[in-house]
């Protein structure tokens, strides 16, 4: 914010400022209030643990949309699980899946990727909820009929828009001359929006999978390899399996995306380290498979021995 003070000091070499003038002068320099609004942004991404992403006091369900050709509109429930009425934005977002499942914000597709954004419709496009309030936004597809086989994904951003008094009316600190710096939050939540185009598949095998045990906390490293030109997304549960047969899951995990055009994804995950729990001369079942968990919809498994 630029400030205007008033200065009638005449520089001219012939001419004095009086002191009086002077004095009258400096009267009139306000004491400035200056205020730093920071807005801290919190994106949460679509790896998750639970039917519904919230983020703040925002739920959002579900964590995912595809379109794989059998719908043209799907919808989402926005639910104000705070205290307050709040404001929503939406608007779309792209992003890169690193090979360690982080994400990065892009502008322009990588090789091999497509946006799906150009040919989503959604609305509204802002919405305002009470406390305990929920709305429906409908997602729908449009421009699709030329669209080449493959999957095209973009992101919905769901941003909460915080009602700000003017830098005017904010109230004035009890020491003008002081910095005032105000935190002002902005949450936000992006989910998956997935468009499946004509013959799609793909392929997992779990690679690489080592084990370690370092201050009694059991972890597993392993690589996920996808091939073909649609994303892989499922749970992987780990099961311990004793040498007197006992079978005991010790680690799970949901949502675990491999996105294109990735190729691969590494992941660790913490076993259960509860006391009883034997990891010598044991061996482990990694299972990866669809969301419902069904034993016939197993994408990829492996099995390692442990020492």
């Amino acid at each position: 914010m630029n400030y205007k003070i008033n200065n009638n000091e005449n520089f001219d070499s012939k001419k004095k400022v009086s002191e009086k003038n002077a004095q009258k002068n400096n009267s009139i320099i306000p004491n400035v209030k200056r205020i730093i609004v920071l807005s801290c942004c919190i994106l949460s991404f679509t790896c998750t643990f639970t039917t519904a992403n919230a983020q703040g006091d925002l739920l959002v369900t579900p964590r995912r949309l595809v379109f794989d050709g059998s719908q043209k509109t799907q919808e989402i429930n926005l639910a104000n699980i705070g205290s307050d009425t709040a404001r929503y934005v939406i608007s779309t977002l792209e992003y890169r899946m690193t090979e360690s499942g982080s994400f990065e914000r892009i502008e322009n597709p990588d090789s091999a990727q497509n946006f799906a954004s150009p040919f989503l419709r959604f609305y509204p496009r802002s919405v305002v909820l009470a406390p305990n309030e929920a709305q429906l936004v409908k997602v729908q597809l449009m421009k699709t009929n030329s669209l080449e086989p493959g999957e095209y994904r973009s992101h919905l951003y769901f941003r909460s828009d915080k009602e700000e008094k003017p830098l005017g009316e904010l109230d004035a600190p009890s020491d003008s001359n002081n910095i005032t710096v105000s935190l002002i939050p902005v949450f936000g939540i992006s989910i998956p929006v997935i468009i499946l185009s004509g013959e799609t598949s793909s392929a997992v095998n779990i690679s690489e999978a080592v084990f370690e045990n370092k201050n009694n906390v059991p972890a597993v490293h392993m690589t996920l390899f996808r091939s073909g030109n649609k994303s892989a997304y499922g749970d992987i549960s780990i099961k311990l399996l004793s040498p007197e047969g006992k079978i005991t899951q010790v680690g799970l995990a949901k949502g675990v995306a491999v996105y294109t055009p990735n190729s691969k994804r590494n992941f660790y995950m913490n076993l259960d380290n509860k006391t009883g729990l034997d990891y010598r001369n044991a061996k482990l079942l990694i299972e990866y498979s669809n969301p419902q968990g069904i034993k016939s919809d197993i994408l990829a498994q492996k099995e390692i021995s442990l020492p």
